[in-house]
């Protein structure tokens, strides 16, 4: 209420807009969203169900129509930042990936380049080539942990690194990323450390270290570690990553290449196909249905598969900027002020001073940058805000195709 100025909720409806407002949009980025799996891990939130090749290939017909019928209210070539495919697992939808690449590039130019989630067992030579002849540039792999230990407490199978290494190493990418969980019960800065080396030591140039989350919608039994041990793990793997020279490119991101980065959350603005994809334009708020089955249905009678929409108020649009600007560590105020056209001190000066007074960020020319402090209460309070609106809001999706409303 505070941040907002307001004690108005955040209200999702079950409306939409038959036309997207994305045609003046900048710095706009695409999302893809494939929701087939091989197995279903029981920690994962994300919408997905058991792969099969007809209801894979049912699905992409259906998201290949819905790009259409966004892409044809451009009456030319939109420039677009950034192409990911999430998931699910993308890779199992290898076979159609230049299909739908080559759809989007029909309405849009992707000027920093196309990355692909993949889970381990797809990182084959077979796989990589064809997603490389596809177009994509960058890939994230899934490892969660090369120990045999903490893949056994998530329900997964142990990994054989060597034979990702050579697969690696036979398709090279601009980018290679590899994601791991931290917060483990029983888990050591040591531990964590083994992952980071080994990743970068066969073939990643960038690694994402992502806090495990109990979300109560999920059958997974495992528990996060406490907050103090939380804080003392992603304090030491940061100092540890930046004393060995890598850079950070957002609050749980290194990268041992400068180039090298990943990550489809950093976007001013973005548009997301595919069931359960979000739609972020500058005054709204979409989500498209987590049901697959209602997705083609809506697909197959000509109409976008919106779930939700929130129309914001000018406020909570600077908050939803802010939160995942910040994402990346740094906010720049000359940034937020081309976008909200009103200076980020007028708006916020109040809160950024008593943030730099305590220590969370610190300012330099108008951009301001979290300390390690900073990073790990910002990524308490993203822990707070998942479990809060983003867990109460899937629950909901995942039972209800369309609901009829959601506050927040």
């Amino acid at each position: 209420m505070w941040l907002t100025r307001s004690t108005k909720p955040f209200i999702f409806k079950n409306e939409f807009d038959r036309k997207l407002d994305f045609i003046d949009c900048e710095n706009l980025g695409l999302y893809v969203h494939i929701p087939f799996c091989k197995s279903i891990c029981n920690f994962c939130p994300y919408c997905k169900v058991k792969y099969s090749e007809e209801l894979c290939n049912r699905y992409v017909d259906a998201l290949l129509r819905e790009i259409h019928m966004v892409g044809s209210e451009l009456t030319s070539k939109k420039e677009t930042t950034s192409l990911y495919f999430g998931g699910g697992t993308p890779a199992l939808a290898a076979h159609r990936m230049g299909e739908i690449i080559n759809t989007l590039n029909e309405y849009f130019i992707i000027t920093e380049g196309i990355g692909v989630e993949l889970h381990p067992d797809n990182v084959t030579p077979d796989v990589l080539r064809t997603l490389k002849e596809a177009g994509v540039t960058k890939i994230s792999i899934g490892i969660q942990s090369f120990s045999e230990k903490y893949q056994a407490v998530l329900g997964r199978k142990s990994l054989d690194a060597e034979k990702l290494k050579n697969a690696l190493s036979q398709v090279p990418f601009e980018t290679v990323s590899m994601d791991f969980i931290f917060a483990l019960p029983g888990q050591t800065f040591d531990d964590l450390k083994l992952d980071v080396d080994t990743a970068f030591s066969i073939g990643a140039n960038h690694v994402a270290i992502y806090p495990f989350i109990d979300f109560t919608f999920t059958s997974s039994k495992v528990k996060a570690l406490p907050k103090r041990e939380k804080r003392a793990i992603l304090d030491r793997i940061t100092n540890y990553c930046l004393d060995k020279g890598y850079t950070r490119s957002s609050i749980w991101t290194f990268s041992s290449e400068k180039q090298a980065k990943y990550s489809s959350m950093t976007r001013d603005n973005f548009l997301g196909f595919g069931c359960s994809a979000t739609t972020l334009l500058k005054d709204s708020f979409k989500i498209n249905t987590f049901s697959q089955e209602e997705y083609c249905k809506r697909i197959d009678g000509n109409t976008l598969p919106t779930s939700l929409t929130i129309r914001f108020t000018l406020r909570q649009r600077m908050i939803y900027y802010l939160f995942w600007t910040a994402y990346s560590t740094k906010v720049n105020s000359e940034a937020f002020e081309k976008f909200f056209g009103v200076p980020l001190s007028k708006m916020y000066g109040i809160e950024l001073k008593i943030a730099t007074l305590l220590g969370f960020v610190t300012e330099n020319n108008g951009t301001y940058s979290m300390t390690l402090k900073g990073a790990f209460y910002y990524h308490y309070y993203e822990n707070f805000y998942t479990l809060a609106y983003i867990d109460k809001m899937w629950g909901i999706m995942r039972k209800t195709a369309f609901p009829e409303k959601i506050v927040l």
